[in-house]
This record gives C-alpha cells, structure tokens and sequence, in this order.
C-alpha cells in the first residue's frame, strides 16, 4: 500500500498528466515543492513497484495500475470534500486543505458509507468529476469554459477550471455558485472580458481569467 508520499506523488503525476499530457521530472518536482534528485528518486521506486512508467531523460507516465491508484486517491478527496460541503455545512473554500489529510485513511468503508450517504455523487463541490469505486472518471462532454461564449447564450455554471481558495472567495463575493445561471450581454473583442446578468445582478463584467476559470453547459 502506498505511504503518503508516494500518494501525493501519484496524484500529482495524474493531474499533471491530465493538464499537460507530457510530465517531466522537472515537472513535478516543481509540482510538489521538492528537489528533482528527490523526485527522480520516488520516480525510480515507483516504477520498481510498477506504479510509474520511467525512462531516463523521456517523460512520465502512469501504469495503469498507477492511474488507477491516484484515481482512487482523488476519489476519497474529492468525495471529503463533498460530504464537509453537503453534510457538514462547510463552505466550498474551506474543505480542500481538510481533504488534504483525509484522504490519506486507508479505510475503504469509510469513503464507501460517505458515498453512499450522500446518494453516489458524481461531481465534488467544485464540479470536477468524482471517479467510481474502480478508478474510472466521467466527465460531461458539453462543458466549455465562459470565455468561449457569445453574446446572446444563457449558460448554466457547472464547474471550475481553477479552484484556488482566493477565486472561491472572489466568487463567493460576487454570488457566484455552480448551477447559477448566467445571461452574457456583450463580449470585448480587445481584451475577452465579458459583461454578465444573474441572480441579483442585472449587468456585472469580468475579465477573461475569471471567464477562462468557469465551465459552462
């Protein structure tokens, strides 16, 4: 069974695969804050245990017992965090450093009662996909990021390209959830940003970062 580190390793070898397709060493010590020669020597014990994909000086992969050992890693985080949001009244700024430590348990029926408590929840309270009990992701094919609309569209908030705790917050101050429903009114051709109408706000722009850090079906 993993120990902590190496759990933190494989999680951040996924999301860096998922966002960049090709993780160097490089990448990832840069990832988790640590020298490459530690790195690439977690590298090298992870793939002796098969977990990991390494040849020198070519980029990483995960096996896919590695994948699905840091899918299930994301699993118990990302269903914590939805049962701090749903269950325990936690704002959704709040539960990422707590599901940090949680999900590192190693008690599968705990993450299974949490599941089945709050009916198998298929997104976390950021609206990124919660993988099943094997490992497997869904995602919605019809998610676009804000910043690909038009004037004219009325979108529904569904998810969040970016969750750090300063754009929650930025969000939470301008009522801004997932399911709001947004009405886009005009859309700058210089600079992106776009100017917006939602519940208790009849006409609010935003820059393109904040666009681009929104999905929307």
């Amino acid at each position: 069974m993993p120990t902590v580190t190496e759990e933190n390793y494989l999680k951040a070898l996924l999301a860096l695969s998922d966002e960049r397709g090709k993780v160097t060493v490089s990448d990832l010590s840069r990832s988790l804050g640590v020298s490459t020669p530690s790195a690439n020597s977690m590298v090298k014990k992870l793939a002796e245990r098969g977990l990991v994909n390494y040849q020198k000086y070519k980029p990483l992969s995960l096996t896919p017992a590695g994948h699905k050992a840091a899918a299930l890693i994301v699993r118990k985080h990302r269903l914590t965090e939805m049962f701090l949001v749903e269950q325990m009244g936690f704002g959704w700024e709040e539960v990422h450093a707590i599901a940090e430590q949680i999900e590192h348990v190693k008690s599968p029926d705990l993450f299974q009662r949490m599941d089945e408590l709050m009916g198998h929840p298929t997104v976390d309270p950021h609206g990124s996909p919660i993988p099943d009990a094997n490992g497997h992701f869904t995602t919605a094919n019809d998610r676009r990021r804000l910043s690909d609309c038009q004037p004219g569209e009325q979108v529904t908030i569904v998810g969040l390209a970016h969750d750090a705790n300063d754009f929650l917050h930025f969000l939470n101050d301008r009522k801004l959830r997932l399911q709001t429903r947004l009405t886009i009114l005009q859309k700058e051709r210089f600079d992106g940003s776009m100017t917006l109408a939602y519940a208790g706000y009849d006409s609010a722009t935003f820059s393109k970062t904040v666009t681009d850090r929104l999905l929307v079906s």
